[in-house]
């Protein structure tokens, strides 16, 4: 697999991308559909593509299925648990807030990444590796920062950055179980191994919150079957976006790849002023020079 660690660079950028453009069509969903609907619009809709992507996986790759241990199941479980968790804060977070604000917000985790894939896997980072994390998350944090005005209730303020950083916290979680996942499979191909992870993921998250959206929010799961339309290309960027970090983590430590994963700060900037027409700042450039710094310094201290 060697030969192929350098995969993890171009597959992360893809996601980057890719996320980018789902996050912007659940966020246009959301006043449709409810927090609960366009969260389960990434897994219900995402979830046939991720079947496709592990079926293509194990095909071209000649792999047989894997063989699947208790560990397995535990750390997919607790991804898909936390990634739920983290979408609806997330977009929970988006109706108060401008999108590319809270989609910095979320990205203050890779700090948290380093240290729990640290306890939980034992991926080491470099000290040098740590620093443009830091760097990076600096970076994003500045872009989030928005003065206060005097007239501009402080609850109504701070509510959607502490969503924003459970957010952030929740997609920690899901990702170095995710990958923890990935390793319990133990010797065979990067990619089958992590498109099979993938597809048992979100087989788990469609069937927990389907569950719960048809016994709770039956109109609200009604309502995201309606929406199909604009609600599969959704899920078709979620899945390509899901396959490139899945990717990324069986080939290196889940830090890195949220770290370089940063980039898409970059996209959702782009999307803002050009979707949802908001106007960027000198501030949110000085942010965006220290997150590509920071990113800079990761990929110069891999080998």
């Amino acid at each position: 697999m060697h030969e192929w660690t350098w995969l993890w660079i171009p597959a992360s950028i893809f996601a980057a991308a890719a996320q980018a453009g789902r996050n912007a069509i659940q966020r246009s969903l959301t006043e449709k559909l409810g927090t609960l609907g366009a969260t389960q619009v990434r897994f219900l809709y995402g979830f046939p593509f991720a079947v496709l992507f592990a079926a293509l996986a194990l095909w071209a790759t000649g792999s047989k299925w894997p063989v699947i241990h208790s560990d397995f199941v535990m750390f997919t479980l607790a991804g898909a648990v936390s990634q739920i968790a983290a979408t609806a804060l997330m977009l929970a977070a988006m109706r108060q807030r401008a999108f590319v604000v809270v989609t910095a917000w979320t990205k203050t985790e890779p700090v948290q990444v380093a240290v729990f894939g640290l306890v939980v896997l034992g991926d080491h980072i470099s000290w040098l590796g740590m620093f443009a994390i830091l760097v990076a998350t600096v970076g994003v944090t500045i872009m989030a920062r928005k003065p206060v005005a005097k007239t501009e209730n402080q609850t109504g303020n701070w509510r959607p950055v502490v969503l924003g950083l459970l957010a952030g916290a929740s997609f920690a979680v899901a990702a170095v179980t995710f990958r923890g996942a990935i390793l319990a499979l133990g010797d065979g191909h990067f990619l089958a191994h992590s498109s099979f992870t993938l597809a048992c993921g979100l087989g788990i998250q469609t069937v927990m919150l389907g569950a719960w959206m048809t016994i709770f929010h039956r109109e609200a799961m009604i309502q995201c079957l309606k929406a199909w339309r604009i609600s599969i290309w959704g899920g078709l960027l979620g899945a390509s976006a899901s396959e490139g970090w899945f990717l990324g983590f069986a080939l290196t430590a889940a830090a890195n790849v949220r770290t370089l994963g940063l980039v898409e700060v970059l996209f959702a900037q782009i999307l803002s002023w050009r979707v949802f027409l908001n106007k960027g700042t000198r501030q949110e450039m000085f942010g965006t020079i220290l997150i590509v710094a920071g990113v800079a310094i990761l990929l110069l201290t891999r080998p």
